[in-house]
């Protein structure tokens, strides 16, 4: 008798294990589908949206350099030069984005005399 329970239990065994198998991989495929389905929505916005203004602000100078508006001079400095070799000029970047880019390093440092940029 122990010989023959042993033997219908194999298959009920490995039976299982094939719907446990099966049905995990039926949660997978419809996990999958609901997270490829689902709408792709930033959750940061890295870069500053939008122009500039007639005069450079420190809170727009400090969103340019992407420092808080009260920050120490060596980090608007760090700051300065991550972003300036990104948009130099020299390296295919923009003139006019690299002079804002010097304004707002100006106007942090508190060297800023008001005047704009020259574009």
């Amino acid at each position: 008798m122990y010989l023959w329970l042993q033997q219908q239990a194999t298959p009920m065994v490995a039976g299982a294990a094939v719907a446990a198998a099966a049905l995990a991989g039926r949660y997978g495929i419809i996990a999958w589908h609901a997270f490829k389905a689902r709408p792709s929505i930033p959750r940061i916005r890295r870069f500053y949206e939008g122009g500039f203004q007639a005069s450079m602000t420190r809170r727009e100078a400090a969103l340019i350099l992407g420092v808080r508006s009260r920050v120490v001079a060596e980090k608007v400095k760090e700051a300065h030069r991550r972003v300036m070799v990104a948009n130099h000029p020299d390296a295919g970047g923009s003139h006019y984005l690299a002079s804002k880019i010097n304004e707002a390093k100006d106007m942090m440092l508190g060297k800023s005399n008001n005047s704009g940029s020259a574009f």
